[in-house]
């Protein structure tokens, strides 16, 4: 079983820009929400012109190895009133599984404590995430309070850092079988990054862990999956596999299928989608 170091880490404050956006909405950037080893994990805040919002916490895909919080696709969000937070975490060539979820989490706890200097409302926070993303988010939504995957990281530890919503794209939710399912070029992408994120020697156990399927329960929050049934790299497999267990349960799920759809892309941000997003954001987390 591969150990990891459980690091107390501590927010600091740093120097932060501004934008005013064109609606009158503010941007805030390069928030500090903690430290590791080091490294600052930085989130942005994107904030309507009214108070008391929602928020959606944002986290971006790239196989756990690569990309970056400033590919923020929720403007229509903020346009309508809620607050976005997106957070950057340790990437796997730094880190192994669950850094990541240990990361995200200090970010929900870190937003929950400062709600009141930023004006939203943090009795109602969504997570949402693409790709890799998707994972995470599905992860923490289905594992709130879990012991094992809550981790050390930041200053609020005795906050909770449980979400109430999740919107997950196109995200792995079974570690265990994905490779099975995998295109040729699925496999190319996907052998490398579980590698890096679960270690040289793929860890079944590491890899339940890591899976959201093992983690429902009954008590799990609202979730919306949008998933390709073109997809290469992810198998939509991995998405009917959640809603099937959700189903099982009486949860409250919904799945769109993007007909033609690959893994991204501007088919899954179009109107049609952005609609079924607000719509189930305003149903599960706006008052």
């Amino acid at each position: 079983m591969l150990r990891f170091a459980m690091v107390l880490c501590i927010a600091v404050t740093l120097p932060f820009t501004v934008d005013v956006l064109a609606d009158d909405s503010r941007r805030i950037n390069d928030i500090v929400y903690a430290e590791v080893d080091g490294q600052r994990l930085l989130l942005d805040l994107y904030l309507p012109a009214v108070d008391k919002t929602p928020l959606v916490v944002w986290v971006h895909g790239g196989a756990w190895r690569s990309g970056s919080r400033a590919n923020m696709p929720l403007g229509f969000l903020v346009d309508d009133g809620y607050a976005v937070a997106s957070v950057d975490y340790r990437l796997s060539g730094t880190a192994k599984f669950p850094a990541q979820v240990f990361d995200c989490k200090a970010a929900i706890r870190f937003l929950r404590t400062t709600a009141g200097k930023y004006g939203y409302d943090a009795d109602r926070i969504a997570v949402a995430g693409s790709s890799a993303g998707g994972h995470l988010v599905a992860e923490m939504g289905v594992t709130n309070g879990h012991p094992e995957l809550e981790g050390q990281v930041g200053e609020h530890k005795n906050v909770s850092s449980d979400v109430h919503a999740i919107v997950d794209y196109y995200g792995p939710t079974n570690l265990m079988t994905i490779l099975g399912q995998s295109t040729p070029h699925g496999l190319s992408v996907r052998v490398p990054a579980l590698e890096l994120l679960l270690g040289d020697q793929r860890n079944p156990e590491l890899a339940k862990l890591a899976s959201p399927v093992f983690h429902v329960d009954e008590n799990d929050p609202p979730l919306l999956m949008i998933h390709g049934d073109q997809d290469p790299q992810v198998p939509i497999n991995q998405s009917h596999e959640l809603d099937g267990i959700y189903k099982s349960l009486n949860l409250d799920v919904t799945f769109e299928v993007v007909h033609g759809g690959a893994h991204g892309g501007e088919l899954f941000y179009d109107s049609q989608r952005q609609a079924i997003v607000k719509s189930f954001l305003d149903r599960t987390i706006k008052r």
